[in-house]
């Protein structure tokens, strides 16, 4: 039977990644991540999983891509700094295939910044944080359910297609207490990496069929070589040093297991009159205040409609196209300066206009419904 809890959003993501088969968590403090350090290193230990406090989010980030080498699901979480720190690491688990889950849980910055203030400033950096040619797929949650919820689809979109999978939260998010409700344990759908039949003098590391995700060998098992290189490499796993067709064909391909499944990883939401003048899009903890000015414009005959993006990499240009057909204006409000309004003004042929605030407090959603009102007002 489905459990009722009343929980915080970190709490829940921590028991989405454990009922996903999470058993091994590296991680260090940062507000306003802790809890899910917190709760992991209680959780853990009880249903046979391993905890390890690290000394900062750089070796944090590299001991969860060493786990899932081992063949165990591993995730870390982090704020702004920390996150930063862990870019290189993420950038190897990308190049080596290794399936991990990384949370930020958003604030303030640049650096410091307010460590106990929301923000949504980490989009871009999520997306263009690392050097090189690798895909992101990053789910933003706007509540708790769906912290507890992408918790889970994390973990099996990182098993699945071998990447890493970023949870961006916030501080809102994190730190707010709603009803889950939990599933029961054979509800719950949870992918587990994909084996080679092959034997072991067939198999290759980074061969790969029609889905282009390739296939681990089996752990423990003898006979099986595994070489992993975060350099260019063949299918054999070994550097290919001036293997240029090989370096063109491997990015290539990571890229494409995830254009592959792209309509199964992307989320979304729609309230509001499908057919209203206004389009608002959001995420994350903007998405409520969102939400709530829905029904403010309405008492001042706006019809309006709310576009909640729950994936925001691979950016959803599909949906944000067809959500804006029947809109006259759309508004992208975010807890920063202007950062994923630039991806929707790319596929928007329809005025776009930013509402942003960056100064630690929330867009409520009387502030929302007065800045499209101030801009649909001066062009009825």
């Amino acid at each position: 039977m489905s459990e009722i809890r009343f929980m915080q959003g970190n709490e829940a993501v921590a028991e989405g990644a454990l009922a996903a088969g999470v058993r091994f968590f590296a991680g260090y403090p940062i507000t306003p991540a802790s809890e899910i350090s917190e709760v992991m290193s209680i959780r853990l230990p009880m249903v046979g999983g391993s905890y390890m406090q690290m000394e900062d989010e750089l070796a944090s980030m590299a001991a969860i891509v060493g786990s899932s080498m081992g063949g165990v699901k591993a995730m870390t979480a982090t704020s702004g700094p920390g996150f930063s720190l862990m870019q290189e690491n993420l950038g190897y688990a990308s190049m080596v295939e290794m399936p991990c889950v990384v949370v930020n849980v958003m604030r303030v910055g640049p650096a410091s910044g307010m460590p106990t203030h929301p923000a949504q400033g980490d989009v871009m950096q999520a997306r263009w944080g690392t050097h090189g040619d690798r895909p992101v797929v990053a789910l933003c949650p706007a509540t708790v359910q769906e912290a507890y919820d992408f918790s889970v689809e994390a973990v099996n979109i990182s098993e699945r297609l071998r990447t890493p999978v970023l949870i961006l939260s916030d501080a809102i998010v994190g730190h707010l207490k709603e009803k889950v409700v939990l599933p029961d344990a054979k509800e719950i759908k949870i992918y587990n990496r994909k084996v080679t039949d092959k034997s072991s003098s067939q198999y290759k590391p980074y061969e790969t069929g029609e889905d282009c995700v390739p296939d681990f060998a089996p752990r423990g098992e003898g006979g099986y070589r595994y070489h992993v290189c975060s350099n260019v490499h063949y299918e054999s796993g070994y550097p290919a040093d001036s293997g240029y067709e090989a370096a063109a064909r491997l990015l290539k391909r990571l890229h494409k297991k995830i254009d592959l499944h792209k309509d199964e990883i992307t989320f979304y939401k729609t309230f509001g009159k499908d057919d209203g003048e206004v389009l608002i899009i959001a995420y994350g903890c903007t998405a409520r205040s969102a939400k709530d000015a829905l029904g403010l414009l309405a008492q001042k005959g706006v019809s309006a409609k709310l576009l909640q993006l729950q994936t925001l990499w691979p950016f959803p240009d599909t949906v944000v196209k067809q959500a804006a057909v029947k809109a006259k204006y759309v508004f992208m409000p975010e807890m920063n300066l202007g950062q994923l309004v630039s991806e929707v003004r790319i596929n928007c042929d329809r005025p776009v206009f930013g509402i942003n605030k960056a100064d630690g407090t929330a867009l409520s959603p009387q502030e929302i419904a007065d800045a499209v009102m101030k801009e649909v007002g001066a062009r009825a």
